[in-house]
């Protein structure tokens, strides 16, 4: 049987007080804002790859050119509900598991996760229960879910070297089996942003 699964992007706007704070002495608030619009615009060109919806969490409005990119490649634009970053997710994860049979969710601010590594996500929910895609400083940047309970979101260190350790932990409590993709960087801080030009995304330098 063939899944159907949503993919959740939570996004932000691109502040540059608020978000990539030790980026600022290098590039700059408005170096910083738009390295910001380039990450998320990456995400919303993805291509579709079978996921029955697309939808964008925003915390606030995006600015006109990402939500208008948003739209143009059919992604629904949505506020995210209230709460702290675990009862919001757990929330967008619930809402997703009521309409399809597994969620996707995903965060801005990893410049490798492209559609092969989404691709790999889904193929992993097939014969998992949940599926993790690992930071390089042991978060995640990737959850993909069948099912749901709140231990997963509940008291968690969301910005804490110990965020996967802990997950995986609790998904070995609830007897769940899970699968873990390979790890990737995530940008925030200065000593990545010489792999970003691999990538082709240019800096505006401050």
């Amino acid at each position: 049987m063939t899944l159907s699964i949503t993919l959740h992007l939570l996004a932000s706007h691109p502040r540059a007080s608020t978000f990539h704070p030790r980026l600022l002495p290098v590039l700059g608030e408005e170096g910083v804002s738009r390295l910001h619009r380039q990450l998320v615009a990456r995400l919303l060109n993805l291509p579709p790859l079978g996921f029955s919806e697309r939808i964008v969490w925003v915390d606030d409005e995006l600015d006109e050119v990402l939500t208008a990119l948003a739209e143009d490649n059919d992604w629904m634009v949505v506020g995210q509900p209230v709460g702290d970053l675990g009862e919001r997710m757990r929330r967008i994860a619930a809402l997703g598991l009521s309409e399809s049979d597994a969620v996707v969710l995903i965060g801005q601010h990893c410049p490798m996760l492209d559609a092969d590594y989404l691709t790999a996500a889904c193929e992993a929910l097939d014969h998992h229960h949940a599926v993790l895609g690992p930071t390089e400083d042991g978060r995640y940047v990737l959850l993909g879910l069948r099912q749901l309970d709140p231990r997963l979101f509940e008291s968690m260190p969301w910005d804490s070297g110990h965020l996967l350790e802990l997950t995986c932990e609790r998904l070995q409590e609830l007897d769940w089996q899970h699968g873990l993709l390979p790890a990737l960087w995530v940008l925030d801080d200065p000593g990545h942003l010489p792999r970003l030009g691999r990538l082709g995304i240019k800096l505006g330098i401050a």
